[in-house]
């Protein structure tokens, strides 16, 4: 068979084109000829294993790929005509396209759900196929083609040819070229079955002509035409925003689970809404503690949390004195107002023992394990062993380990051998994930048949005794701690713990760890948000010796020297800068009557009026391990005062490049600055507004462009930033060019200029919330701040005189309506913020609502609904009442 391509494109002198057939065992490279730079083609003469062929194009440079096409849905050629032997194919070069999220398997496979199927096989001597993407139809709608002459329906549609979606969003029609009347094809494309009553809905502008080539017997000529365009007005869509551990139902076992997430879809879609956003659902469980209630400090990128496991969906225990006894402790469990985070999860993993000692053989003797086992294999293996191991240790510290520090790939073997020792210790947390992985694919595949998009959370780290740190310490960082930069939430900034990421080392492979993480939420989500998505630009980086964020940079930056910092007028003095200045007048003020106190047991005198820390409280960990035990409120704020001393520095050391510094955040508000003169604050303002929104834009962009596309990339997931913080304006070209979506909140403005958001600015690619869960609620919020409530209500609601307060629900609704009438493709609020409009169903107490306080690094996470979902969506008033505010914004 002789295969024949061209494509139109423009290069520069020593660029290529090169062709990428896409094959089971990767992809074969085929270099195209041009004569002109611009038109460039390539011949082949094989003999396809298949039918179908997947391709796309790329530019190299002196051996070096440059750049390829948009992948994410690549050309497709069907072998189908039953006498082709030579298939001549026009391309085009196809970049991200603006409408990118209606190749998304949240449009295609949720909101405007159909099948693709095959080109049906034909006998023509001589065949032409015109080949079109038209992204822009809804479920039902399907393509044709109607032109001039008896053949194509002489401009009749209901005589028009039907066309094949045998690719995503894209059509085709092979047509018999001997039966058309000219060898100038003259047509127009139109979408059938829209219900229009007055016929199909016609794409806009000028018919469309191809001039047909001199064509021999056996001969197929493709051609790949520009995409129609549909006067149809984009889509938005609502949805809700709740935790899974926080839903609650009558058959709940005091936290919320796979089957309530199933129950939660049916509330969306009966509400009118397309969207249920949640938070991270990976493992946690490092101590088996309260504390492994944060969810976004995973054990496992890939494997899913024990706690979600629906009971009622597992086979019952036979020893009917268990079944009491667990049904007892669920209706105690689940009566409780917030979640009891060890109790339920021992009472869970019990549960999940007894059932693997009842079915588990014949559970995992099945070909669905099989099929898991085949799958997952790669990251269960090693995960059930860390599990095991640091539940015989009794911690997830491996370095303490006697053995097994690091993941041995040797042991993989006999772990998957059903017949060995090593096997029968780790099996049950095999069968685990086997059941969550099994009950979380229904609930995807529950929601995509009513049309609703799960959207997922994937967090930016992952904890620092995590058995993905164990499986691939090469990949981390350890030296650090991951967190973020002062900001509304945190005026010290936060402290994750994290290990940050050793982006040379994943990006030698191509980010391979990142793109199978990707592509283990498609089995689950359509959409997902990037957690912290700056941290793919930089990342806050925080000495290990740190607790607070403010000694942290950037990482990585481009540090500045000596001579530059004396560029800007400011004469640099090492010590004086980068060292704790600590003198009486600070001590006095930080600390008051106890300044005497604290100068003789923490300060050591250096001269005159000024001190340094003892060696044994000379950094924040150990200022931590002298207070640790420590609860009267007295002793906790003298702590605090001496991280505060500690943190009182101008500049911080690069932690890689000795003789290069960052100016510390926020150093304005501390007293280091507050003893410059006016010239030096000038000064250090100046280079402190280059520094951090000016200097590093352009490298920080090309950090982000060497990751986000091929994460981007990996997945049809609808990709969402969480880009809130200290955003440099990078970030938005690097949103804007990969059309991810970003989250635009009202009172968190990108805009500098203005105190709130205006609504009617967000940019279609967008989500809008009011609320994130690092937030207050809308409820707590109003009352959060009165000056800040009345300015709202006045220029943002149009609302004269004093602003009511608590928030009352009629204006809480009214809040609500207006965030949904923004232009925003996805409007998705949380389920409190939905509640605050109903004053008969929210909570009296508006801080119980309240799901995590970032400024607390030991927050517990135990937010629970206070109304079970099915008497939510039995009440009929406020059911009627969220559906007539989705369908009044046109959502």
């Amino acid at each position: 068979m002789n295969l024949s391509f061209h494509v139109d494109y423009q290069t520069r002198f020593g660029e290529e084109l090169v062709l990428n057939l896409v094959k089971q065992d990767g992809v074969a490279q085929y270099r195209m000829r041009t004569t002109d730079g611009s038109r460039w083609s390539c011949q082949l003469t094989m003999q396809p294993s298949k039918a179908t062929i997947d391709y796309y194009y790329s530019v190299d440079y002196a051996g070096t790929r440059e750049r390829h096409e948009w992948t994410t849905v690549m050309h497709r050629l069907e072998l189908c005509a039953a006498k082709g032997v030579e298939y001549t194919v026009y391309d085009h070069w196809t970049d991200i396209p603006e409408d990118s999220y209606l190749y998304s398997s949240a449009f295609t496979d949720c909101i405007n759900r159909r099948e693709t199927g095959a080109l049906p096989r034909t006998e023509y001597g001589r065949t032409v196929r015109l080949v079109v993407r038209a992204p822009q139809l809804r479920s039902g709608e399907r393509l044709a083609l109607v032109g001039a002459g008896d053949y194509l329906g002489n401009w009749e549609w209901d005589k028009a040819l039907p066309m094949t979606e045998h690719n995503i969003n894209e059509w085709a029609v092979d047509l018999n070229a001997d039966a058309l009347d000219s060898n100038v094809v003259e047509f127009k494309f139109a979408a059938l079955g829209s219900g229009q009553a007055s016929g199909p809905l016609w794409e806009t502008g000028l018919n469309r002509t191809v001039e047909l080539p001199p064509m021999t017997d056996g001969q197929v000529v493709v051609y790949h035409l520009d995409q129609a365009f549909l006067p149809v007005y984009n889509v938005k869509l609502a949805g809700t925003l709740v935790p899974v551990f926080s839903l609650r139902s009558h058959s709940s076992f005091g936290v919320g689970d796979f089957g309530d997430l199933r129950r939660m879809v049916d509330y969306v879609e009966q509400s009118g809404q397309r969207v249920l956003q949640v938070l991270p659902i990976n493992d946690t469980t490092i101590t088996h503690t309260w504390t492994d209630s944060y969810p976004y400090s995973c054990i496992s990128v890939f494997a899913l949390h024990p706690q979600y496991v629906d009971l009622t969906r597992l086979p019952a225990l036979k020893d009917e004195g268990q079944r009491a006894r667990f049904e007892q402790l669920r209706q105690e469990l689940n009566a409780l107002d917030q979640i009891d985070y060890e109790r339920v999860n021992q009472a869970k993993t019990e549960y999940l023992r007894l059932v693997f000692e009842q079915e588990g053989k014949a559970m995992m003797a099945s070909k669905a394990f099989r099929g898991f086992f085949k799958e997952a294999g790669q990251w269960l293996v090693p995960y059930a062993q860390y599990s095991m191991l640091r539940d015989r240790f009794g911690t997830a510290d491996f370095s303490q380990w006697p053995d097994h520090r690091t993941w041995d790939e040797a042991d993989r073997r006999d772990l998957s051998n059903s017949r060995t020792k090593a096997y029968r210790e780790v099996e049950f947390w095999y069968f685990v994930q086997f059941v969550l992985d099994s009950q979380f694919r229904e609930v995807h595949d529950y929601a995509r048949l009513h049309r609703v998009v799960l959207k997922g959370d994937i967090p930016i780290g992952v904890n620092r005794y995590s058995c993905d740190v164990w499986m691939e310490p090469k990949y981390f960082n350890l030296n650090g701690q991951a967190g973020a930069p002062p900001d509304d939430f945190s005026v010290n900034g936060q402290n994750w713990g994290f290990p940050t990421y050793n982006w040379d080392e994943m990006l030698k492979d191509g980010c391979r760890w990142w793109v199978r993480r990707f592509q283990s939420m498609a089995r689950f989500f359509d959409a997902y948000r990037i957690d912290h998505v700056l941290g793919f630009f930089r990342i806050w980086q925080i000495p290990g010796d740190a607790v607070h964020g403010l000694l942290g940079q950037f990482s990585p930056a481009l540090g500045m020297t000596r001579e530059e910092i004396e560029g800007y007028g400011l004469l640099f003095q090492e010590h004086q800068f980068c060292d704790p200045f600590i003198s009486d007048w600070i001590v006095e003020r930080v600390f008051g009557e106890r300044a005497d106190e604290v100068k003789q047991k923490y300060l050591d005198h250096a001269h005159d009026d000024v001190w340094n820390m003892k060696p044994e409280y000379a950094t924040q960990r150990k200022v931590e391990r002298a207070f640790a035990g420590v609860t009267a409120q007295s002793e906790l704020n003298l702590r605090d005062g001496l991280y505060a001393l500690i943190s009182n520095v101008l500049f911080v050391r690069d932690a890689r490049e000795p003789g290069k510094y960052h100016p510390r955040i926020s150093a304005q508000f501390d007293f280091t600055y507050e003893a410059l003169y006016d010239s030096d604050k000038a000064a250090f303002n100046r280079l402190y507004n280059d520094y951090f929104y000016r200097r590093n834009n352009q490298f920080w962009y090309r950090e982000a462009m060497k990751k986000l596309p091929r994460l981007v990339e990996a997945t049809r997931m609808l990709v969402c930033a969480e880009d809130l913080g200290m955003v440099p304006d990078c970030v938005s070209w690097v949103i804007n060019a990969l059309r991810i979506l970003s989250l635009e909140i009202q009172s968190m403005p990108k805009d500098p200029h203005v105190r709130f958001g205006h609504l009617s600015r967000n940019p279609y690619r967008s989500v809008c919330t009011f609320s994130t869960h690092d937030m207050p609620t809308m409820r707590q919020w109003w009352d959060e701040n009165i000056d800040r409530t009345q300015d709202y209500y006045n220029s943002m609601l149009h609302r004269g005189g004093a602003a009511p307060h608590p928030l009352p629900g009629w204006l809480a609704r009214d809040i609500v309506s207006r965030q949904l009438t923004s232009p925003s493709m996805l409007c998705v609020l949380s389920i409190q913020d939905w509640l605050a409009g109903d004053e008969r169903l929210r909570l009296p107490d508006a801080d119980a609502e309240r799901i995590n306080v970032p400024a607390n690094p030991r927050h517990y996470w135990r937010y629970r609904m206070h109304l079970c979902i099915e008497d939510l969506m039995a009440d009929e008033a406020f059911m009627e009442s969220v559906r007539e505010l989705v369908y009044q914004s046109g959502r």
